[in-house]
Parts: structure tokens; C-alpha cells; sequence
């Protein structure tokens, strides 16, 4: 299908950066140009995106020799002498996290549900009501006109379901919208009962900011969250408009083409889920200076969250409160004082914008990209769909590929680096393949599938994103050194050696990036390498990546020493063999 003839500017508004990458035609298919660079002003001190906008685009000009700025602003569409853009598409995730109170009938039921939905974009959580939670009605009130959410998110009963107690909680909403001044109404999102649709916006739509989605739960054990999701993304839109400056030019440039990094990512890895193998899903990961997200799809069934207490920079000490200092020291490869450690996590959310200054300072941002992973994961396990859930709850489903994407991945200072924080974060299981967003290009892609799906899809055939390597990862335990996987590796010049996997070890196979090879894999004393079941031997393709294929026997999950020196040697040699190869 051969591409219309449109260049396409795509925007991207975070909270360190603004970035700004321009698509083109070369030789009768889309090709990135280049991008360009600068500060985020979406906060203080100036609270608006413009500048920092026309800074980045400034740079990309200067990178490009491509003219897209005039006297007047902003050229579009192009013009005969190569200057402009006819699209232009613009992602968000700097601002502060939407403050949300979740509203449902039952905690385990439709408040469990609202909580799912809240979490596909960038939200906090301030509070809960329920049926159960033994307030009274003033006291509900009280709590929503103290708390001042930006969004009150209503579900409970399915289609034809409960009714009178879904509309004694909506009583309350409007009651305590009504009490507050008009420019701290509420947006109030209801995806509960649709029978109910008609009363609710009777009683709420004169005296707050009322939204109507289809029912997330209607029917019992159903959840149902998309078209939930596109009224969340309005109202994040609604929300930005009053945090930061900026965004209304923006929308008039996009003609309304802009939306959340995370709904733009997640749209990419849905389109990437019914590209690639339907028995296994596909993941990306973003790392940012305020949150951390998985988007993960299986033949088109999404999951998706977003942790905005889990960034590198002005979130960084979230991770310390949603785990431990012990568990973020794990991580580290050399001795560092934990005063030194939280000093510098306490730093980070002063000055977000900071780079690591020397090696301790790396290693502790490292440390923290992998911890901040590794809640991640545990806290989505449970919201995978039933089908792809390995029998051990704390493991990772079958994934294939894992796409990486944050400044902590890609100005990491080898990709041995980048490899080693997916593979220790995410501790992937079976098969699967690593890729690196190098150009950062995932938000982009998203947010042009919409107006522009030809682009999306030949820039992601051109090979976008760079191949790390093939991971193979056994499930199970044995004593260390013990013989758990037998490989035969078959190479296209007709090679062939077998090699046998020890327990405990990190193992780098020889190859060109590209070459391909066919493993043939036997897994030894119960291990489970994704073939259908422990002990069940397979072939698989594997290209060689930059990292050539990796074998990761290091058990799942990994396991720590009580001794942090122990802990430190480990670390590292693990990178140790991934920079041999590199």
C-alpha cells in the first residue's frame, strides 16, 4: 500500500523533556528524519509547553536543515521548497498525577475495577468509597470536598443490576460537587449500571463535569476497560489544560490529535500483539523521570499501567516507600553507604534533570530503574488475563518481544547496560526477544496510527527498534552449577555444536547481529524453557542481536543473598559477561 504524501510531525511533552520527531517520504515509503531536543517547561517556572516546544523544534531544524518554523509559527502544511509538515500528532505525560477518588459498590468487585481503570493513565489515588467502608453520607461528603479530586471514577453493577445503593453513592457526588466553588468541580466519570445512565445525568450533569462510558463490569467476571479508556484520556486532556499552558495551541495544531504517552504506547503494543505470535504477548516498558508503565497486549487483550510513583526523577522516592532501601541497595554492584544512596534518591526529586556524575551515582540510578521494574511487574501479574498467567503467580506470562524504552535504557553507556536492567527488572521467562526504542519513537507511532496507520506500520517494518538479542530463560531451581538446559545450535553455514546451560550461570552465545540460528532446546531435570511444559524440548529461530542470544539461567525469580558483598560480586558479573560480548 504505497503511503500518501504527507510528512507528519509527532510531539512528545514530558516532564525533563519535550521531544519532536519528524517522518517523511524517502524513496516512496516513511522513513524518521530526525528529532529534536530541549527542557520541558510544563512546570515551573514557566507552566507552559510552548516554549519548550519551540525550542525542540528549533533543534530539530538545526539537526535536519529541514524548515518548519516561520515569522508566523508553525508551516503547515508543507510547502514546494521542503519546508513544514502536513500532520501533526502531540503526547503527554508530564504534569502532575490526576488526583482520583474511586467510587464502587463492593472493594473486591466494581471498586477493585475503578482502581484497573484509574491505573491506565497518569493517576493517584486519594481515596475510596464504598458500601462497606462504614462512613456516612456527611462524612463522604466531607472526605471529597477536603481531598478536591480532579476526578470522581463511578462504577458498580452490572447491566441490569443493582441500582438503588449505585444512586444513594451518586447522591453524594452531586451533593458534595455542589458544595464546591466552580473552579474546583470535579470531572466525574460513570461506568457503572448503563440503565442508570439517565438518572446520574440528570442528578449530576448541571453541577459537575460529567462523563458517561459503557459499564467496565457488565456482566459478573467480565471487565471490560477500553472504551472506558478513551473518556479517561478526554478528561486527562481537560485536567492538563488547567496544570499547564500551552495545550489549547497544541490541540488546534493537532486538530484534537493529542493523548497520553501511555495510551499512545499501548496502542503500538496492541497493533505489535496481532502482528507477531498469537500464543505469546508482546510488552513495552518506559522508564520516565516521573513514572513507569507496562503496556502489555495478547492477541489484542490489553494491560496496561502506569506507575506514576515509580520515575527517576521527581518520583524516585517513591520507590524507596513502595519497597525498601535494602532491596534498592540489592541491586548495586560495588559497596555505596546507604546514606549516600538516599541522598542521592532525595536529590533526584529536587533536580529531575540531573545526570549521573560518576560512577556511584550510575549505579545507583540503575539500581533504582530496576527496582522501580520490578514493582512494576509484581503489581501487574495479578491483572494479566487468566489464559497466559503462569501457574507460579510471581512470574512474568510467555513474551515475545519486550520492547525498552527512557533515557535510564537508552543513554545508558553500553547496551550491555540497557540489556542487563530489562533482563533483572523484568526477569522474562522462556523465549523471547529484547528490543531497545533507540529513537524513542514509541508514543510517536501511537499517536499517528490514527490519522496516519500506513506510517505506524512501514516505520515499524523498517526496523525501528533495535534487536538486543534472543533471550532464553529456563524456569526453575537446582544447586547452583548443575546441568539444566542442553542447547544444539544449528548456524545458516551449516555449524552445528551443543552446548550444555548450568544453573546459576548468564550465558552469551557468539553471533552476528542478524545472523540467524536455529536452537534446539532440551531442558534437563524438570526446567521449563516455554515448550508446553516442564521437560518439554522445542526449536526455535533466534536472530542475533547486538547483545548476540542470551541464555538466562539464573534462575525466576532471581534470588539474593543475606551478604551484600555476595549480592555487589554478582552484579558484577553479570555485566561483566554482557560487555565481554559487546
Amino acid at each position: 500500500m504505497a503511503p500518501e504524501e504527507k510528512s507528519l510531525l509527532a510531539i512528545d511533552i514530558g516532564s525533563t523533556s519535550i521531544r519532536v520527531n519528524l517522518f517523511d517520504i524517502v524513496n516512496g515509503r516513511y522513513r524518521f528524519i530526525s528529532y529534536g531536543e530541549a527542557s520541558s517547561t510544563a512546570g515551573a517556572p514557566l507552566f507552559d509547553i510552548g516554549e519548550g516546544i519551540w525550542r525542540a523544534i528549533e533543534d530539530l531544524e538545526a539537526k535536519s536543515l529541514h524548515r518548519i518554523l516561520s515569522e508566523e509559527g508553525l508551516i503547515s502544511p508543507s510547502t514546494k521548497e521542503n519546508a513544514g509538515v502536513d500532520q501533526i500528532v502531540a503526547t503527554m505525560s508530564a504534569g502532575k498525577p490526576i488526583k482520583v477518588i474511586t467510587v464502587g459498590l463492593q472493594k473486591q468487585a466494581s471498586l477493585k475495577a475503578a482502581d484497573r481503570l484509574a491505573s491506565t493513565t497518569y493517576s493517584r489515588i486519594v481515596n475510596k468509597i464504598s458500601l462497606n467502608d462504614h462512613r456516612d453520607s456527611s462524612e463522604r461528603i466531607t472526605l471529597i470536598t477536603q481531598d478536591r479530586p480532579d476526578l470522581i471514577l463511578v462504577a458498580g453493577g452490572t447491566n441490569q443490576g443493582a441500582s438503588k445503593s449505585l444512586l444513594n453513592l451518586i447522591e453524594v457526588i452531586g451533593l458534595a460537587s455542589y458544595l464546591l466553588d466552580e473552579s474546583h468541580k470535579p470531572h466525574v466519570l460513570f461506568v457503572g449500571n448503563e440503565e442508570l445512565q439517565t438518572e446520574v445525568k440528570t442528578s449530576l450533569s448541571r453541577i459537575t463535569n460529567l462523563h458517561l462510558a459503557p459499564n467496565i463490569q457488565p456482566a459478573a467476571e467480565v471487565l471490560t476497560l477500553y472504551p472506558a479508556q478513551k473518556k479517561l484520556y478526554d478528561i486527562f486532556k481537560e485536567v492538563r489544560k488547567k496544570q499547564s499552558g500551552g495545550i489549547s495551541q497544541v490541540l488546534s495544531w493537532t486538530n484534537g490529535q493529542f493523548s497520553s504517552t501511555a495510551d499512545a504506547i499501548s496502542r503500538v503494543i496492541r497493533f505489535l500483539s496481532k502482528k507477531y505470535e498469537p500464543d505469546k504477548g508482546v510488552m513495552g516498558v518506559d522508564i520516565g523521570s516521573q513514572s513507569t508503565l507496562l503496556a502489555s497486549a495478547f492477541d489484542g487483550k490489553e494491560t496496561l499501567k502506569v506507575y506514576p510513583h515509580l520515575g527517576l526523577g521527581t518520583s524516585s522516592a517513591g520507590i524507596l516507600e513502595g519497597s525498601s532501601l535494602a532491596k534498592v541497595t540489592r541491586w548495586l554492584p560495588f559497596p555505596i553507604d546507604d546514606q549516600d544512596v538516599e541522598d542521592y534518591i532525595y536529590q533526584k526529586t529536587i533536580y529531575p534533570d540531573s545526570i549521573p556524575a560518576d560512577k556511584e551515582d550510575l549505579a545507583i540510578e540503575h539500581a533504582l530503574a530496576r527496582q522501580a521494574l520490578r514493582i512494576a511487574v509484581q503489581n501487574c501479574l495479578p491483572d494479566f488475563p487468566e489464559e497466559v498467567q503462569q501457574k507460579d503467580g510471581n512470574l512474568l506470562p510467555l513474551i515475545e518481544p519486550i520492547i525498552g524504552s527512557g533515557k535510564v535504557l537508552t543513554a545508558a553507556p553500553s547496551r550491555a547496560h540497557s540489556t542487563l536492567i530489562l533482563l533483572d527488572g523484568l526477569q522474562p521467562t522462556g523465549v523471547t526477544t529484547l528490543a531497545l526504542d533507540q529513537n524513542s519513537l514509541l508514543p510517536a507511532l501511537g499517536a499517528a496510527s490514527e490519522i496516519n496507520p500506513v506510517l505506524t506500520v512501514q516505520i515499524i517494518e523498517s526496523s525501528t527498534f533495535l534487536n538486543l538479542g534472543t533471550v532464553i530463560a529456563p524456569i526453575g531451581y537446582a544447586r547452583p552449577g548443575t546441568p539444566i538446559l542442553r542447547m544444539q545450535i544449528h548456524r545458516e553455514d551449516g555449524r552445528r555444536t551443543t552446548r550444555d546451560i548450568k544453573f546459576g550461570t548468564l550465558v552469551v552465545l557468539s553471533t552476528d547481529q542478524g545472523e540467524k540460528v536455529t536452537l534446539h532446546l532440551r531442558p534437563l531435570r524438570g526446567f521449563d524453557v516455554g515448550m508446553g511444559g516442564p521437560g518439554k524440548s522445542g526449536k526455535v529461530s533466534a536472530v542475533g542481536g547486538v547483545m548476540g542470544i542470551i541464555i538466562d539461567a539464573r534462575g525466576r525469580p532471581l534470588r539474593f543473598s543475606s551478604d551484600p558483598a555476595r549480592n555487589q560480586k554478582r552484579n558484577r558479573n553479570w555485566l561483566k559477561i554482557l560487555e565481554k560480548f559487546e
